[in-house]
C-alpha cells in the first residue's frame, strides 16, 4: 500500500521517508498542496501523513480530497526526535493496519 506524506519541511519529510523505505514501505513524500493533490489524483495511495505544520484550512481539504481518492487513513503527525523513532512507533503500524484492513 502506498503512502504519501505530506510537509512543509522537505527535509523532514526526506527523513520519514528514509524510514519508511528502509523498513520496507512504498512512500512518497511532497511539501506542497497542489503536489500532494496531483499525486492523490492518481488514486494510487492508501494512507496519507499529513505534518504538523501543515496549515488547518489546507489539512481540511487535503483529507477531503484524500477520502474521495480512495485514501483509507489520514494519519496526523507532529514529528518529535528522534524521527526514525517516532515513524517507527506512530505512522508505521497505522499503515500497516490499513493494508491489512484492504
Amino acid at each position: 500500500m502506498r503512502t504519501l506524506v505530506l510537509g512543509r519541511t522537505p527535509a523532514r519529510v526526506t527523513e520519514v521517508l528514509a524510514t519508511l523505505r528502509a523498513d520496507g514501505f512504498d512512500a512518497e513524500g511532497v511539501s506542497t498542496d497542489e503536489e500532494a493533490l496531483k499525486l492523490l489524483e492518481t488514486e494510487e495511495f492508501g494512507v496519507l501523513i499529513i505534518g504538523g505544520g501543515v496549515e488547518p484550512e489546507s489539512r481540511a481539504a487535503i483529507s477531503q480530497f484524500a477520502a474521495e481518492r480512495r485514501v483509507r487513513r489520514v494519519i496526523d503527525g507532529a514529528l518529535t526526535a528522534p524521527f526514525d523513532a517516532y515513524v517507527r512507533r506512530e505512522f508505521e503500524p497505522l499503515i500497516q493496519e490499513a493494508a491489512d484492513e484492504g
